[in-house]
């Protein structure tokens, strides 16, 4: 029997399925308070773990549609995420003994400091034909373990930080990033809820539903990515007033509501 839990939780999936596609990030920041707020997750913990799965599978996913576009700078994003998994694996273990009042706060203002930086002008669009070198690899894996060990600290993918730390390792485009950046968000995800899976904090039937849902959203995010990408800083701006708006909600809901 379908519940309007199953409803919302599939509904859900969509909306970050298409955040996801469209600006690399986005996925747990939005999956997370969706779980808890929404679909009526009540354990914080669980609500992370089966975020971190869900995004992780969409975002594979969703990588999928970039590839197809030619959005993927290969090599950099293997490195980033091979560097990155070994930051989540240490991360989400600080992270499950964190209390949850500590963590959604935390991560909120984490958010807004990326947001701001997002927004900060930059003097051209990328270099299109960025790859991996000497100068670029050790960049890509000191951010990579730092975005990864935030990821698993937080539950997240990460996408939120993989897109700029990608950006500010190489100097690759906001569309290259975006594309490149959703394979490591699927590695974070992947360890992140694997460690949580070992811990039985996932809810297998709502993540079920929430990647039903976030396959149909990705789709229409990553053609939409490509039609924006054509505005100059479009997709930051889009970026920042996501990261800003959840922010704002999770912290509302920590600190100020009864």
């Amino acid at each position: 029997m379908v519940t309007s839990a199953d409803l919302l939780a599939f509904l859900c999936g969509s909306a970050v399925g298409l955040v996801l596609a469209l600006v690399g990030g986005g996925g747990s920041i939005l999956a997370t308070p969706a779980l808890l707020y929404v679909v009526g997750i009540a354990n914080p913990h669980v609500a992370i773990g089966t975020s971190a799965l869900a995004v992780s599978v969409n975002a594979f996913a969703n990588f999928i549609n970039h590839m197809r576009r030619g959005n993927v700078r290969w090599r950099c994003a293997l490195v980033f995420a091979a560097a990155g998994v070994i930051g989540a694996t240490f991360g989400a273990a600080i992270g499950k003994q964190t209390n949850p009042d500590v963590l959604l706060p935390l991560f909120a203002v984490l958010m807004i400091v990326v947001g701001i930086a997002m927004l900060r002008p930059r003097p051209h669009d990328g270099d299109g034909d960025v790859a991996l070198n000497a100068q670029n690899a050790p960049r890509l894996i000191l951010y990579g373990l730092g975005a990864g060990a935030l990821s698993g600290f937080f539950g997240i993918g990460g996408g939120f930080l993989i897109v700029p730390g990608l950006i500010g390792a190489t100097g690759m485009t906001m569309l290259q990033a975006i594309g490149s950046s959703l394979f490591s968000v699927g590695a974070f995800g992947a360890a992140t809820a694997a460690s949580y899976a070992g811990d039985g904090l996932i809810d297998w039937r709502i993540a079920l539903l929430f990647i039903s849902g976030g396959v149909i959203g990705g789709a229409i995010g990553a053609s939409l990515a490509t039609h924006l990408s054509k505005q100059r800083g479009a997709l930051q701006r889009i970026f920042a007033v996501v990261v800003f708006a959840v922010a704002g909600y999770i912290l509302w809901r920590s600190l100020v509501r009864p």
